[in-house]
């Protein structure tokens, strides 16, 4: 055999080793795959069920800013103690980065502050059908401020799917106040600014998902205090107690505990989501997992749309799955 001929046995170690990393960028790939869907599974699961516990929580305990100021604390707590014992490992504080963070707690902070007021004024299915709306801004924000693509022709299809659904549900809400529907106009706006500006910072600012939790939510807690001074909720809380109000009985305490958990749930699978995919398919995701809010919400409460309201809002979730169809 010709020296200019390698044989088999020659390429035997190469072909070994070529073997083995193929199967080492297999394996990663699938686990990171196996990841991205476990957590998107737990932002499904916490967002679900949390809108239907905060809305029973408000309903036991009316006051927006105090019940999103306990979520916070819990938060911000449960990650500090945690991190103390060891259990998880989450950036020490800064106040350098704290600064820099202090724009997304802010947006975070109104966001989560018009979710509790809309909650508060409207049924769940309203606010389900303005957080369906929410995608169509946030793919012209993330093209606009962080440089992407334009959406394609699918996607503008899901966007336009959501709207005409949205249009359909608010044509026929009987229930239409314009308290209710300022609220849903700002939490609208503030959820936008919030999917594509949070976006940035998780991708630019260095903190593990701990991390952002514990600096969400604390600084998020720090302006509780101004809260309270602006909607005038403190004289009501002192009213409350004054008539001494059945704040600690078991009917208040569940929901209201609840609530805080599957927000501390929400915080660590919403910011791990956030990583993982684009500001509007994580915005879109959070429509598609309202399909087992909008189950619940039709066995437990009387206080839902109208049966042709009802199909607007399902045709909104089917263009959110139209678009989960194209971020695969």
């Amino acid at each position: 055999m010709s020296k200019d001929v390698e044989s088999p046995a020659d390429n035997g170690p190469e072909a070994s080793v070529l073997s083995g990393e193929a199967r080492v960028t297999w394996s990663s790939g699938l686990l990171k795959q196996v990841s991205v869907y476990g957590i998107a599974t737990g932002y499904c699961i916490s967002a679900s069920l949390l809108s239907i516990i905060n809305k029973w929580a408000i309903m036991k305990f009316p006051y927006p800013g105090a019940l999103t100021a306990l979520q916070y604390l819990t938060s911000a707590a449960g990650v500090l103690l945690c991190g103390w014992f060891k259990v998880l490992e989450h950036d020490s504080l800064d106040l350098l980065t704290m600064w820099r963070f202090l724009p997304a707690a802010i947006i975070f902070y109104l966001s989560l502050f018009t979710n509790s007021e809309l909650l508060l004024h409207a049924n769940v299915d309203t606010f389900i059908v303005f957080r369906s709306v929410v995608p169509m801004f946030v793919a012209i924000g993330e093209t606009l401020f962080l440089h992407q693509p334009w959406p394609s022709i699918k996607t503008w299809i899901s966007l336009g799917t959501i709207f005409a659904g949205s249009v359909l549900y608010v044509l026929t809400d009987y229930q239409f106040t314009l308290t209710a529907y300022t609220w849903a106009v700002a939490y609208l706006v503030s959820m936008s600014i919030d999917f594509v500006y949070i976006k940035h910072v998780v991708m630019t600012i260095g903190l593990n998902t701990w991390g952002l939790v514990l600096y969400n939510n604390l600084e998020a807690l720090l302006l509780f205090p101004l809260e309270l001074l602006i909607m005038g909720e403190l004289k009501k809380i002192k009213h409350e107690i004054s008539d001494e109000s059945d704040w600690y009985s078991f009917q208040v305490i569940l929901p209201v505990g609840l609530s805080c958990l599957f927000g501390l749930a929400i915080s660590f699978f919403g910011f791990s989501c956030r990583r993982a995919i684009s500001a509007t398919g994580f915005t879109v995701l959070g429509i598609v997992n309202k399909l087992l809010t909008v189950i619940i919400n039709l066995v437990i409460w009387d206080k839902h749309s109208t049966f042709v309201g009802t199909v607007g809002l399902l045709i909104c979730m089917l263009g959110g799955v139209i678009e989960i169809e194209e971020e695969k």
